[in-house]
């Protein structure tokens, strides 16, 4: 599935981004940040490789913003309506975070692990085939090897 691609945008239509390779992975993050920042219980971030993400329309970003890490990132959203897109974090190198839920086929990517649960909602429960992390995770042993190898090849190219 690595060359289907895939097209998302804001909810106005000003912003459309294509995706030309799938997602290296998708998590539901349940952070104090994310639910701020959402106005929503948790998240869903699918991870994708920053040369992969090609965004038509005028968007903005935010400024100052620290996640989980403790390291910076940004939040690009549509000027227009103001539809939250994608995120850039400084500790995720080489990758950006999409908002798997702007994704026109979302349902094709349900999140394969929560993390941050620490945060979550008490009146949430989360199903015995789920995966949970507390905090964050380890991708080196949570992503499925065929994107941490995209990853990797991507990483070393840029060398």
């Amino acid at each position: 599935m690595k060359n289907k691609i895939l097209t998302g945008g804001c909810i106005c239509g000003e912003v459309k981004y294509k995706l030309t390779e799938t997602p290296l992975f998708t998590q539901a993050c349940h952070c104090k940040d994310c639910k701020i920042l959402t106005g929503s219980s948790y998240v869903i971030n699918s991870s994708v490789l920053e040369n992969t993400l090609i965004v038509e329309g005028e968007v903005s970003s935010s400024e100052g913003l620290k996640g989980g890490s403790g390291k910076p990132f940004k939040a690009y959203f549509c000027t227009k309506c103001g539809t939250y897109l994608y995120t850039d974090y400084d500790s995720a190198v080489g990758r950006m975070n999409v908002r798997t839920k702007t994704l026109d086929k979302s349902k094709d990517f349900p999140p394969q692990v929560h993390i941050f649960t620490k945060d979550r909602d008490p009146w949430l429960n989360l199903k015995d085939n789920v995966i949970c992390f507390e905090k964050m995770y380890d991708p080196k042993t949570t992503w499925p090897k065929e994107s941490l190898t995209r990853y990797k090849e991507y990483i070393d190219s840029k060398l």
